[in-house]
Order: C-alpha cells, then structure tokens, then sequence
C-alpha cells in the first residue's frame, strides 16, 4: 500500500470572504445613489400607468350621394357614396363647405375617361384624387380620411 495523504481542502483566504459581501454593497451603494439623484424611481415602477391624452372624437360626415352619366353614349351612370372623416371641431367647417365638396367631386368624376372605369385599380385612385380635392377645400386638418360607402354602375 502507499502512503498517501489527502490533503485537507484549503480554506478562502479572507480577500475572498470578503468579496461576496463587498460586492453586495457596492450594488446596494449604486441603488441607492441612481434613485437619489433621481435617475429611476422604484415607486414609479410600482404606480398604475396614466393613460395617454384621448384623441378627438371621431364623427364621420355624409356626402350626398352622387350620380351622374358617365360621358360617351353609353348610358352607363356612376352612383358615389362617401363619408368624410373629421374631428369634432372641424365638423362644422365640414358641414359648412359641402357644397364646393360636391361641386369638386362631380367636376373629377364627370372629366375621368370612360374606359378608366373598366380599369383595375380605379376605385383606389379615385378615392385618392377626391381625399386630395377635399383637402383643398377644406385643409389638411379638417379631413382625416375619406371613405367611400357605396361605388356602383347602373
């Protein structure tokens, strides 16, 4: 047999005991220090979120239904149906200046070519050109959005 000796497991040096309990202080210290010169609060982390400012309530005006004879012979008319979307304190103006809406709608649809109507993709342009016309009238803040409820051939 041999004569070998285990050696006992060395102890930490007093550095190392140290280490985990300096380390843990120095944290604590950082803590404290980032919520007393006011970099995060540890209550605002806890507090019930604000809601954000409402947004303007959003109110949707009619345009009068629009029907004319598309130009060419054919007899074919157009049937437009659409709603302007608008805040509250613009719906008057809305409401107000509907007639020159009116007026430079049916002045667009009555100059589109005929054989435009066939192509695809016409509702969207349309749609387009008549947002950009009512934000002439009207201006780029009375008018959101416009949709068009009804777009039919008879």
């Amino acid at each position: 047999m041999t004569d070998a000796t285990l050696d006992p497991p060395s102890q930490p040096s007093g550095k190392k005991k140290l280490m985990p309990l300096l380390a843990a202080v120095l944290l604590a210290g950082g803590g404290f220090a980032s919520t007393y010169l006011g970099l995060w609060s540890p209550a605002a982390m806890l507090a019930p979120k604000e809601d954000a400012p409402a947004a303007p309530a959003v109110i949707f005006v009619e345009v009068p239904t629009i029907e004319l004879i598309i130009p060419g012979g054919s007899g074919r008319s157009l049937v437009l149906s659409a709603s302007i979307e608008t805040d509250s304190a613009h719906q008057a103006d809305v409401t107000h200046l509907m007639p020159r809406v009116l007026d430079t709608f049916t002045g667009f649809l009555s100059g589109i070519d005929p054989a435009a109507y066939d192509k695809r993709g016409v509702l969207e342009i349309i749609r387009a050109e008549l947002v950009t016309r009512s934000r002439y009238v009207l201006g780029n803040e009375a008018i959101k959005d416009l949709l068009i409820t009804e777009f039919r051939f008879k």
